[in-house]
């Protein structure tokens, strides 16, 4: 399972249990907070109430006196009120009296009065001092028409002569809670929705900074030219960032010590065969010799001599190129005016090789390259194909545009490349003797070419032209993008 995945996983768990916690707990905290502030608006308004029927109980018209009169003016002066979305419009308190015996004496409603309720916990305990308070079924198979009940003494100085009962139906407060529960669910969704998107944006930035360092890895482990991913601003100096300098300095260090190795391994193998012929014909010229011999061997150490020059030339700029991640002086430059430039640079050593330098192409064909490293690859396939081209024929250079880049090809008409040896043209100091070459060439100067084109983004290609099952030549293609001038 990817690593993303595993943490939004991990998130949406951790925030789904922690979610159903809290909303459970807050949920069903909202019913009994709101009973709780009900009964103590219950109690308040009992001791209010308690006062002003005080005198009427005591001069025991509390059935037909000042506060009886008032309940019943009351039921005809609706509040008529719009109370947070809701509309009140009668009085929902219900009020009992009773003597000293727990006997009712009085009820806003009409029902009650006689009946003893002395054993009821409002009028019980409040009888006897206490707080008094009790929630009954007003119809016992209906669990929703519970009456919460709260009393107060009524008094005569310090004695008790009586208990007033608030009751109020718990059913008014349906609307109220169902409400609450129903916003407090909402917000909770929508909360619960963006923290969900903010754990997935989340991990969808680790998860995708995690894997452009592990491509790149791979890729440097595949030997492959790439730079180091750039993680973004909301990586910042994190952990992941000090882990992709580490991971770059890293590789750095290792191919600067592969590089060295291989280096060093290849160039004293192919340092050999020089100093040897060297060696001997210094040993040689050190004798007696005749002059003719003379002069033949110190032109072969002078050729010896040129040979370990262009090897060492041709190192360090192969050096160069190979430790660019990308191309350090890119610009649209006109391949056409570029490749005149070339052609005229090589122009001479064409004539001298007897081969003569066809141009076909456009008039202009623009590309994103270095002009200076683009040049150096084109000069070195023109000076390989000038090794293998045989005297007297023609070199064809041309430029063509085909499926969104320019193909800049050379085809020579020598004995083309041995099947065996396509697949290596492209590897460090392996070369071929040609025509006017005897001896091998220093081998970097396609190898420089692929290296050139891979910091470009471009290719180069190198194929027998056939005629039948007969070779007729070799063809060079270098491919580049087609730019926007």
């Amino acid at each position: 399972m990817r690593i993303g995945l595993r943490l939004l996983l991990g998130v949406f768990l951790v925030l789904g249990m922690t979610s159903w916690v809290v909303l459970k707990v807050f949920v069903e905290e909202v019913k009994p907070g709101t009973r709780q502030a009900m009964e103590d608006t219950l109690l308040d308004a009992a001791h209010v109430f308690a006062a002003m029927a005080a005198p009427d109980l005591q001069q025991g018209r509390i059935a037909h006196g000042a506060f009886a009169q008032a309940w019943r003016e009351l039921q005809h002066q609706p509040p008529n009120a719009l109370i947070w979305g809701f509309r009140k419009q009668a009085v929902d308190y219900r009020v009992s009296v009773t003597d000293a015996r727990g006997v009712v004496v009085f009820d806003s409603a009409g029902e009650w009065v006689g009946r003893d309720h002395s054993r009821w916990n409002d009028v019980y305990l409040t009888l006897r001092g206490q707080y008094g308070a009790r929630s009954t079924l007003s119809d016992p198979q209906d669990p929703s028409s519970s009456v919460m009940h709260v009393a107060a003494p009524v008094r005569d100085g310090e004695r008790i002569i009586g208990v007033l009962t608030v009751s109020k139906p718990t059913v008014t407060l349906r609307p109220y809670i169902e409400r609450s529960q129903q916003r407090i669910l909402a917000w909770s969704g929508w909360m619960l929705g963006l923290t969900l998107l903010l754990g997935l944006l989340l991990s969808w930035w680790l998860a995708s900074s995690v894997s452009r360092l592990k491509r790149y890895a791979q890729a440097v482990a595949d030997g492959q030219r790439v730079e180091l991913p750039r993680l973004g601003r909301i990586s910042g100096r994190t952990e992941l960032n000090d882990l992709a300098q580490a991971l770059e300095a890293m590789r750095q260090k290792l191919e600067g010590k592969a590089y060295v190795e291989q280096y060093v391994h290849s160039l004293t193998h192919e340092l050999k065969s020089p100093l040897t012929a060297i060696q001997g014909a210094a040993e040689l010229l050190a004798e007696d010799l005749p002059a003719a011999d003379r002069a033949r061997f110190s032109a072969n150490s002078l050729h010896q001599v040129e040979r370990l020059r262009v090897l060492v030339d041709k190192l360090l700029a192969l050096a160069a190129v190979e430790h660019l991640q990308q191309a350090p002086d890119v610009q649209t430059l006109d391949w056409v005016a570029l490749s005149h430039d070339t052609l005229a640079a090589c122009a001479l050593q064409a004539e001298r090789a007897g081969v003569r330098l066809q141009w076909q192409g456009p008039d202009e064909a623009w590309v994103q390259a270095d002009r200076f490293l683009l040049g150096q690859a084109m000069v070195n396939l023109l000076d390989n194909a000038l090794a293998f081209a045989p005297e007297g024929s023609a070199l064809e250079v041309g430029l063509q545009r085909s499926e969104g880049r320019w193909l800049w090809q050379v085809r020579d008409h020598g004995p083309g490349v041995p099947d065996y040896a396509l697949a290596r043209v492209f590897e460090r100091f392996y070369s071929l003797p040609g025509p006017r070459r005897p001896s091998k060439s220093s081998g970097l100067g396609l190898c420089l070419v692929h290296e050139v084109m891979a910091l470009h983004g471009g290719e180069v290609t190198v194929r027998n032209v056939r005629d039948g099952d007969a070779v007729r030549g070799c063809e060079a293609t270098l491919a580049l993008p087609v730019a926007r001038r």
